[in-house]
């Protein structure tokens, strides 16, 4: 009966459903030594949790703050900050005067084709003038 019970224990613990006293019912069953063939593999692990469990750190542990690492990261912070900032605005500037440079382009543009419309029609306004004064010269 009792190895009947330890299957069951065995087969809750796998699942993790045991509670504090059928684990430590387990523990003591598999530590004991008399364990069925068929259950030894389990042993080791048992084994060794019932080692692990003794087991203690036993090396110093620093407990100084590190303020002089978060120091230097807020001098780095700020100064990519100012970095960023500084060639940001030139960029920006930069962009712009491409811009207005583009635009001033464009309107010399314009102003340079209505001068050219102007100036076919002065050769007109020529023409006639010359004609013009063909006509008052002969008379």
């Amino acid at each position: 009966m009792e190895l009947h019970n330890i299957e069951k224990l065995l087969e809750k613990y796998l699942e993790a459903t045991t509670t504090v006293a059928e684990e430590e019912t387990l523990r003591t069953y598999f530590l004991k030594g008399d364990i069925a063939p068929h259950l030894k593999e389990y042993t080791t692990m048992f084994q060794y949790f019932s080692m692990a469990k003794e087991e203690q750190f036993t090396k110093q542990v620093p407990l100084k703050p590190r303020k002089s690492n978060y120091k230097w990261l807020s001098v780095a912070a700020v100064a990519v900050l100012v970095f960023g900032i500084y060639f940001g605005k030139d960029y920006q500037e930069q962009k712009q005067a491409e811009y207005v440079l583009n635009e001033t382009e464009k309107a010399f543009q314009l102003i340079a084709q209505n001068l050219n419309k102007g100036t076919e029609k002065l050769v007109y306004l020529g023409k006639l003038e010359e004609t013009t004064n063909k006509i008052y010269t002969n008379n």
